[in-house]
């Protein structure tokens, strides 16, 4: 089992008289700035000349810098932009201001453990790593890791870090760059984004070739997905299963199977897995950046928006009173 902690465990002194710089005001930036100025920590936000996102930053209180003068400025400086252009970043606007004594943290080990950012050694490499959305009030889970220990007080550091983001709260797990890095990979692959968008379009697609409406496609096998995730977090597949019908019990038995033949299932994924293990992917995803101009993400991206799921999926939304929920964070920084 790996090691937990908790907010008994965290020591919120450990940051004070430290200056933390968070990198970008995206999905976490934002969350990650605005809980530690509630816990009476000094924070800056660093963001680009220009970025959309200054004005905002500015109107809920914070102090805005560039990214420069923020990492100059910064005791601890977080990276949370996108793990594309976080090594463009480093060796230009962050490195030449990091002193020894400095933390440099992550929320997601990409860079470091693929070593596209080598930091130096006088200064702790930490992450704090929520695995969640945040939500008011409630903190959300994390993961902590430590891969170098500079001045010997990198744990406590990030663990008060984390209980400043309200991580503690929930609890936070114990865990390596390494690991991290590839399983967080994996699980985005295989079932959390890749798996599953690509089992929902399968399920609509044939739903419609079969001849039935496409509205009824999207709920079937889009739209009530919510409600199965919703039940398997709050208590594994036994919760959703003594949740639904028997007889959707009984499907999930005997068609689950026919859908994903386990054994080749497993197959193709460690095919998956040792792809990120090896960095095939990763080389993959530095060179779709940066030589190939994103012709590949880009034309994948442009055909998921034509396709007729998510068409009839914005239709219905827009006509549904769920449909009107506008709490979704971009990753854009």
């Amino acid at each position: 089992m790996a090691k937990m902690y908790y907010e008994k465990d965290c020591d919120l002194n450990y940051l004070n008289g430290k200056k933390i710089a968070v990198i970008g005001y995206g999905s976490q930036g934002h969350a990650h700035a605005l809980n530690l100025k509630d816990s009476g920590c000094e924070v800056c936000v660093g963001l680009r000349e220009g970025s959309k996102n200054w004005a905002q930053a500015e109107a809920a209180g914070l102090t805005v810098k560039t990214v420069a003068e923020a990492a100059k400025w910064g005791d601890i400086v977080m990276m949370l932009i996108n793990d594309e252009v976080q090594a463009d970043v480093y060796k230009k606007d962050i490195a030449p201001y990091l002193e020894e004594g400095n933390a440099l943290a992550f929320a997601h080990g990409f860079n470091i453990h693929f070593k596209q950012i080598v930091p130096p050694a006088g200064v702790d490499v930490f992450m704090a790593a929520p695995k969640g959305p945040y939500v008011s009030g409630k903190g959300v889970p994390c993961l902590v890791a430590v891969e170098q220990n500079a001045t010997g007080r990198a744990y406590e550091i990030a663990l008060a870090y984390i209980a400043g983001i309200g991580g503690a709260r929930a609890g936070i797990m114990e865990t390596t760059f390494h690991d991290e890095t590839e399983t967080d990979l994996f699980g985005e692959q295989t079932v959390l984004c890749g798996g599953v968008v690509d089992l929902m379009q399968c399920g609509f697609e044939t739903l419609v070739e079969a001849g039935y409406a496409p509205e009824n496609a999207y709920f079937e096998c889009i739209h009530e997905m919510k409600l199965i995730i919703d039940l398997i977090n709050k208590g594994g597949v036994a919760a959703m299963n003594y949740s639904i019908s028997d007889t959707a019990e009984f499907g999930e038995y005997v068609s689950g199977p026919r859908v994903l033949p386990h054994e080749e299932t497993k197959a193709r994924m460690r095919a998956v897995l040792a792809d990120i293990q090896d960095g095939t992917f990763a080389g993959r995803w530095i060179a779709e950046n940066k030589s190939r101009g994103r012709t590949f993400f880009n034309s994948k991206r442009d055909q998921l928006a034509k396709h007729l799921m998510e068409q009839v999926g914005e239709e219905l939304r827009r006509n549904m009173i769920w449909g009107g929920d506008k709490d979704l964070d971009t990753a854009s920084n």
